[in-house]
């Protein structure tokens, strides 16, 4: 008798092979039999019409803190995901003094758009060192597995204090003291280091976050620490233009580790070609043997602009600034004023920067969100709408964002959409040097909202896309499950095969759809994030245990931090 049985699915294993029909067995949290089960289960599952999947693998969030207080690390358990890899970008909460727990949390406010109220008070801060951060995550029951790197902000905070930490370089006794705790780190459990060196990243005052101009030196004697330990991926955030001139030292990293390197690759507008060049570097460097991989978003890193967002075209207005703080019940009798709106879209904006500028006036790269539709036509932009209408834009885009009594969205793809659509992205994905990421779930919860990505992958990539070619649905799950779980070392998940871990989705493939995106104020003091869930999930399952059954958690907890690299069984 086993334990679960999943019966007459099509079976998606995570390998990249076609899909087959079969059933499953899960017995003591791993799969045990695949293909035909003659055996019953204790419990089983009716997969006919479905596909089965492995459970997703992310491996760019950053629930460090919300993992803390959230169970389930939504919206990513909405969405198959089970296992989550976050401390990514540098930025997270160990190791930390008490005295800079305030510091962090700015940090971590700024440059990854989390409210810094929901961080103090959500966080049950009971760690100084990595390694009982590690502890304290893993006295929380929870729904989805977790792991996490060691981040470079709080390391170098740590070590040299925050105000040094930001401002100036380390000395050769402080590099070996970061060198050693990250060493330390990884033993522990932690699946690697990362860091960010791009000047879009900020803190809550306004300043660069800590490593952002470290110099090469103390990158590379922290990627000794990875040979030292014996494991360790080393992810970096990088500034788009100096990717190339980036890459001798990338790859130097790579030589010294041993193990992945992972860096972000975006299409930016400013150089809307050099994202060929960065391949061609990656590709020259993966023929050397170097272990070098381009992170690739699933789409345009879209902004969401609303009223209760963090960012709208009138954000930048005296006459908006004015209401901004108020209950929104208020602002929303202020905005249905046609004296307001009038004042409002005639006022010219004061500048405040040339990417807050960009994201608030450009309206040649605003949509109506319409239908969750994620690769608009130029056509359709705001700008072109309102010629054609013979209006102004500022003035169409209010109307839009008035919709629903207020909730309407514009949608604002920042990267990866210089031309129009996403025939970059499907070059990228299909390349298999690139690794699919940055779906930054649990971050930027006022602006973005990508924690669905898995969704829109299979939904978008496989089904329904218009616009130009589709992926293969085996390739595309394989880019999400095994392909992100071997990076990290997870070898003991993202594959329906005996042995493995027994994470597992059962999708309705044609019913399969982000749901709308949605203002919620469900973060600890009130906080206020965007949130989007899903249909066409029948059943999600972590370590042999159903979490979620059709958009719903279950109340199992079988969740676990994930310490270090895994092996099947």
């Amino acid at each position: 008798m086993h334990d679960l049985v999943i019966r007459g699915g099509t079976l998606i294993d995570g390998s990249g092979a076609p899909g087959r029909l079969g059933d499953l067995a899960i017995d003591g949290g791993l799969i045990t039999q695949v293909g035909e089960v003659p055996g019953q289960g204790r419990q089983e599952l009716d997969a006919r019409g479905l596909i089965v999947t492995p459970g997703f693998v992310d491996m760019h969030t950053h629930y460090d803190g919300q993992a803390t207080w959230d169970p389930h690390c939504t919206p990513s358990g909405e969405h198959g995901v089970t296992t989550v890899i976050m401390g990514n970008c540098g930025v997270g909460f160990a190791p930390v003094r008490e005295a800079d727990r305030e510091w962090l949390i700015l940090t971590m406010e700024g440059v990854e758009d989390i409210p810094g109220s929901a961080l103090s008070e959500g966080i049950q801060w009971a760690w100084e060192s990595f390694a009982e951060y590690l502890d304290a995550l893993e006295r929380l029951p929870r729904s989805i597995d977790i792991a996490t790197q060691v981040p470079h902000a709080a390391l170098r905070g740590y070590v040299m204090g925050p105000q040094a930490a930001e401002q100036g370089q380390a000395t050769d006794a402080q590099l070996d003291e970061m060198r050693r705790l990250v060493a330390d780190a990884l033993r522990a459990g932690a699946l690697g280091i990362s860091t960010s060196r791009t000047p879009i990243h900020k803190t809550a005052e306004g300043v660069h976050m800590a490593g952002t101009h470290a110099e090469v030196r103390e990158l590379l004697t922290l990627a000794e620490a990875i040979p030292e330990a014996g494991h360790g991926v080393f992810e970096l955030a990088l500034n788009h233009r100096d990717v190339p001139q980036d890459m001798d030292w990338l790859r130097q990293l790579a030589r010294v580790t041993g193990q992945p390197v992972l860096f972000n690759l975006s299409q930016i507008d400013e150089l809307p070609e050099l994202w060929r060049e960065d391949l061609r570097l990656m590709e020259a460097a993966q023929a050397e043997g170097l272990p070098l991989y381009a992170q690739v978003a699933g789409r345009g890193i879209g902004i969401l602009q609303s009223w209760r967002s963090t960012v709208n075209p009138f954000r930048l207005c005296s006459t908006y600034a004015a209401i901004a703080a108020l209950p929104w019940e208020e602002q929303l009798t202020h905005l249905r004023d046609p004296d307001f709106r009038t004042r409002l879209t005639e006022e010219e904006p004061f500048s405040f920067g040339a990417l807050e500028d960009f994201v608030t006036r450009a309206f040649h790269r605003m949509w109506a969100l319409g239908e969750n539709e994620y690769e608009p036509h130029p056509e359709q932009s705001i700008a072109a709408r309102a010629a054609r209408l013979g209006m102004n834009p500022a003035a169409l885009a209010y109307d839009i964002l008035m919709e629903n009594d207020g909730a309407g969205f514009l949608y604002f793809p920042l990267f990866n959409y210089a031309q129009g659509s996403l025939d970059v992205l499907h070059t990228l994905h299909s390349h298999p040097g690139t690794r699919m990421g940055l779906s930054d779930g649990g971050a930027h919860v006022g602006t973005i909202c990508d924690g669905g990505m898995p969704t829109f992958m299979l939904s978008h990539w496989a089904r329904d896309r218009a616009r130009g070619p589709k992926m293969p649905l085996e390739w595309l799950i394989h880019r999400q499950t095994r392909q992100t779980a071997e990076l990290y070392g997870l070898r003991d998940r993202g594959l329906l095969a005996p042995g493995h871990r027994a994470d597992v989705n059962l999708i309705e493939l044609d019913r399969l759809r982000l749901t709308a995106p949605r203002v919620v104020a469900d973060l600890p003091a009130g906080g206020v994030r965007l949130r989007q869930g899903a249909e066409g999930y029948v059943a999600t399952i972590c370590a042999g245990q159903i979490t979620w059954r059709d958009g719903q958690p279950t109340g199992a907890l079988p969740g676990a931090v994930v310490r270090g690299p895994q092996a099947p069984r």
